[in-house]
């Protein structure tokens, strides 16, 4: 389940270094590439959705190495 976690991650950085060009230049990367919001887009835009949603249980996983 580690390259799991590892491939979400890396999806969820990808993601906030697009919302990052978003904000501060907008624009958006993802979009540029596929389209906007083309049936490819939406796409890619959800699955780093869900490997978000994903990662919240990251969390409870860290606390409970700690303990």
């Amino acid at each position: 389940m580690k390259w799991f976690d590892n491939t979400a991650l890396t999806l969820v950085i990808i993601g906030a270094v697009n919302w990052l060009l978003v904000g501060i230049f907008k624009f958006d990367l993802v979009a540029y590439l596929l389209g906007n919001l083309s049936w490819l887009s939406r796409i890619v835009y959800t699955i780093i959705g869900l490997c978000g949603l994903y990662l919240i249980s990251l969390f409870g996983r860290i606390r409970g190495m700690s303990e």
